[in-house]
């Protein structure tokens, strides 16, 4: 029996694995970036600092997954959003509540920064990861039609997003 993953905030020296979760992971399910090809550049920049990623990891594992959450824009009227820019689970420790963990505690993160929404972006055939924030109280907003060519195919882009409660709203 495996136990329940640990998220935690990601920390500068989890670089090096988060880059390899990515280059382990990557697929036109789910990215519409090429394939990554060396050399690798560092996970962490100026752009994609750890302070905006959370890490899951199972007991004697290390990381085994992450999750980014970052204000969509620079707009005070759109301080109130986060955006999910991201979500990775090991092959290896896939449906073992990973991508759950990681969805429930970046809404939790989110909230502990104020933000009302969380919204994200998912390429309309990755059933699994729909079916996933789907379960985890995300919604359909909107549907860019064949926004990107992969693999010879026309994907949507599915726009989804997801009120947080808070404690006045009940």
């Amino acid at each position: 029996m495996s136990s329940a993953p640990v998220v935690r905030s990601a920390a500068p020296a989890d670089g090096p694995r988060l880059g390899e979760l990515d280059r382990l992971c990557w697929s036109t399910l789910h990215s519409v970036m090429p394939p990554p090809r060396p050399p690798h550049p560092p996970f962490f920049d100026e752009a994609h600092l750890p302070a905006h990623h959370l890490v899951a990891e199972m007991p004697g594992r290390g990381p085994v997954g992450y999750i980014r959450l970052v204000p969509p824009t620079d707009l005070e009227s759109n301080a109130h959003v986060r955006q999910i820019q991201g979500l990775v689970v090991d092959p290896a420790a896939r449906r073992c509540g990973v991508a759950r963990a990681l969805l429930d505690a970046a809404c939790e993160r989110a909230r502990g920064q104020g933000a009302r929404r969380v919204t994200l972006r998912v390429l309309g055939h990755n059933t699994p990861a729909r079916e996933l924030y789907a379960a985890a109280g995300f919604v359909v907003e909107g549907v860019l039609r064949g926004e990107f060519e992969l693999d010879g195919e026309y994907r949507d882009d599915v726009l989804m997003g997801r009120w947080l409660e808070t404690a006045r709203d009940g």
